[in-house]
């Protein structure tokens, strides 16, 4: 039981491999172990909601000198075209540290073997009539690609589009779905500030910015308005940001946590 525990284990942790940023170690057990506890637990929390589309954030980088406690997102959804129903996770992945970055659909299981700062989750189930939209955009490969843009940046600006980051791109495809007519990019943008989303204000300093500029493909600073960015200002969509608008707006119910 052991044995085939851990080669189903392996076998997910390759899998999960593809779009994760890349590591020179390989996972321990340990860690696979921990990833598998936290998918399971995680299923079931989800399970008992009754919700069809999710928002959910694992911590994958300790944020916490910026005051913030999760860092990635992505639509949680239940795949009722398998019997009986998964979980998938639709989210935006960062390819190795470059400068361009991809869809993914993965299982809970791969969305949580990425040896995360904290073996923990958080989700907020969408308001029903948000969900009912959101489902077949999900489950459809070409609309789910209509807001996403290729190039990426860590940090990009959460009104620009000349790059975007993972949690951005959640945050757009929420907008097509839920404001009518949406179309574009900088139409979710309008419609997110008529429905009061703010951005995270990252206070950066000079010698921060460059050093990250300068040092790595997937992080740019070029598409924030130069007063804000020459202030410390780097106004981005991070999860933290998500989750209380969402409930503040009305959009969906409160957030809940996972700790196996």
């Amino acid at each position: 039981m052991k044995l085939a525990l851990a080669i189903a284990a392996l076998a997910l942790a390759t899998a999960a491999h593809a779009g994760r940023p890349c590591e020179e170690r390989p996972q321990t057990t340990r860690q696979i172990e921990q990833g598998l506890n936290l998918a399971q637990a995680t299923a079931k929390k989800l399970d008992d909601s009754g919700a069809q589309v999710l928002i959910l954030a694992r911590a994958g980088q300790d944020l916490s000198k910026y005051d913030l406690r999760w860092s990635h997102v992505g639509f949680a959804y239940k795949d009722t075209n398998q019997q009986p129903a998964v979980w998938r996770v639709l989210h935006k992945l960062n390819h190795c540290g470059t400068d361009h970055a991809a869809l993914f659909r993965q299982g809970l299981g791969e969305f949580f073997l990425d040896n995360p700062h904290r073996y923990e989750a958080a989700f907020v189930a969408l308001k029903p009539e948000l969900q009912q939209a959101l489902l077949p955009v999900l489950m459809d490969n070409t609309r789910a690609q209509r807001f996403n843009e290729r190039r990426y940046s860590m940090v990009a600006y959460v009104w620009g589009t000349t790059y975007q980051q993972s949690n951005q791109w959640v945050l757009e495809t929420l907008a097509g779905a839920a404001g009518p007519g949406i179309v574009s990019r900088r139409a979710a943008h309008d419609w997110l500030k008529a429905q009061g989303y703010q951005p995270t204000d990252l206070r950066l300093s000079a010698l921060t910015r460059l050093g990250g500029r300068m040092t790595q493909a997937n992080i740019a600073f070029d598409d924030h308005p130069t007063a804000r960015r020459m202030t410390r200002h780097i106004d981005t969509v991070t999860a933290d940001s998500m989750f209380a608008w969402l409930t503040r707006a009305g959009l969906s119910d409160n957030l809940q946590q996972v700790t196996p």
